[in-house]
């Protein structure tokens, strides 16, 4: 056992010697040697690099590199805020004036998506309480005379009840066929004033004004604005996230759509986000292969210690952050009048490393944009992020043998069985 074995092992927050079984495994399935080696030399040579970047030496602190980090992603945040143009003042003008800005980095593509005479179907059989009450109507057909189909599906997301919407509203989905989507081009959108009051609640807890559907092909910000440092580079990395997991899942939808039955019943699984359950059966050991879980959330946000945690997998959110890392980095190439600092993020999704603290406990520091920025928007709470590191690194670990085309192919064949073995 190598030292990168020890290295990788507590990062991921595995036992070393699944590192080392699962190495094994990969070397003999694809011939390829000293990839994970690689792997750990990359990430220190690119830690090395970008803390000298940072004006640290080695052997500074995790509060002195957490620091570090956290004061480049503030000033990267208020560049793109000043080049947007954004008025904190004026919450409309910066919703519209953000989404415009992401539309130049990401033009939206088009998705299979539920058809919009049937969304209003649903909301006419179920009619959502919050909604007509918070607008003054009587009745849906009246409200969907007025408004705006799409902002009021929006608006389920942070005025309904997560009970009513999960029991009654989307148990409708249940009886959905292929019949009732089409193709259509995807909305990336900020919702009307009206809708900012009603959800300055849901802002508040969530620490974010933007959300979507990705049965509808929808995205949406809420021109609610709390005012904090790293919301505008959060709001754009979460729109561009959102962009390219729209685009991930509406291929599923319509890979489903070409099968035999049961097309209802997967289609919610997309959308709840399903993954394994129980822990898989032993390999017998003439047998063994890789063996892969495919898990679609970001379960540390729920549980640190999720089982599942444990094991070597990948992930299609970690995808998606990647896709938006790039576009991110890449902004000054749509935008070439941005003279920016966000190229100094390029290839550190996957970087993070080891400090001691000023009691010498050492901790992990993510260098992850995505994890930079989210810690910064919630850093009154003390809150440090590590799990889009973490999940992006064993995305790379995959895609070092066999590459993204693979990992992302794999990721949608197999998202309903949860695993597979290669």
């Amino acid at each position: 056992m190598n030292s990168y074995h020890e290295k990788l092992a507590r990062i991921l927050r595995v036992d070393k010697h699944i590192i080392l079984e699962l190495e094994q495994l990969l070397e003999k399935t694809t011939g390829k040697m000293g990839i994970l080696g690689e792997i750990v030399a990359e990430n220190d040579q690119m830690l090395s690099k970008k803390m000298s970047e940072l004006g640290l030496i080695k052997g500074v602190t995790a509060h002195e590199a957490y620091d570090a980090i956290i004061s480049k992603i503030e000033s990267d945040d208020l560049a793109l805020l000043k080049y947007i143009g954004l008025d904190r003042q004026d919450n409309d003008s910066s919703a519209k004036r953000t989404v415009e800005f992401v539309k130049k980095i990401h033009t939206p593509g088009t998705g299979f998506f539920l058809k919009k005479e049937k969304a209003a179907e649903l909301l006419l059989s179920e009619p959502p309480k919050k909604i007509l009450s918070a607008l003054n109507y009587p009745s849906v057909d009246i409200m969907l005379a007025k408004e705006d189909l799409l902002e009021v599906y929006s608006a389920l997301r942070f005025l309904e009840d997560a009970n009513w919407l999960n029991n009654v509203f989307f148990k409708q989905y249940e009886k959905l066929t292929p019949e009732d989507f089409e193709e259509r081009k995807i909305e990336l959108r900020a919702l009307s004033p009206k809708w900012g009051k009603a959800a300055e609640r849901f802002v508040a807890k969530k620490y974010h004004n933007v959300s979507h559907l990705k049965e509808l092909g929808v995205i949406f910000v809420i021109p609610v604005f709390l005012g904090i440092s790293g919301e505008t580079l959060r709001l754009v990395s979460l729109l561009l996230h959102y962009l390219n997991e729209v685009i991930f899942y509406s291929e599923l939808f319509k890979r489903l759509a070409g099968t035999d039955g049961a097309f209802a019943s997967k289609f919610i699984s997309l959308l709840r986000g399903d993954v394994i359950e129980k822990p898989l059966a032993g390999q017998l050991v003439e047998a063994k292969r890789p063996r892969f879980l495919v898990i679609q959330r970001y379960l540390a946000k729920g549980d640190e210690n999720d089982w599942r945690l444990f094991q070597p997998r990948v992930n299609p959110e970690a995808i998606h952050w990647e896709k938006a890392e790039q576009e991110l980095v890449n902004i000054s190439e749509k935008t070439p009048d941005f003279k920016n600092g966000l190229e100094f993020w390029r290839d550190l999704g996957t970087v993070g490393d080891f400090f001691r603290t000023d009691v010498g406990v050492e901790v992990l520091v993510s260098f992850n944009i995505v994890d930079t920025v989210m810690a910064l928007v919630q850093r009154k709470e003390l809150i440090k992020y590590l799990y889009h590191q973490q999940e992006a690194l064993w995305n790379k670990i995959f895609m070092r043998y066999f590459g993204h085309k693979t990992l992302e192919e794999n990721c949608k064949r197999y998202i309903f069985k949860g695993w597979f073995e290669i």
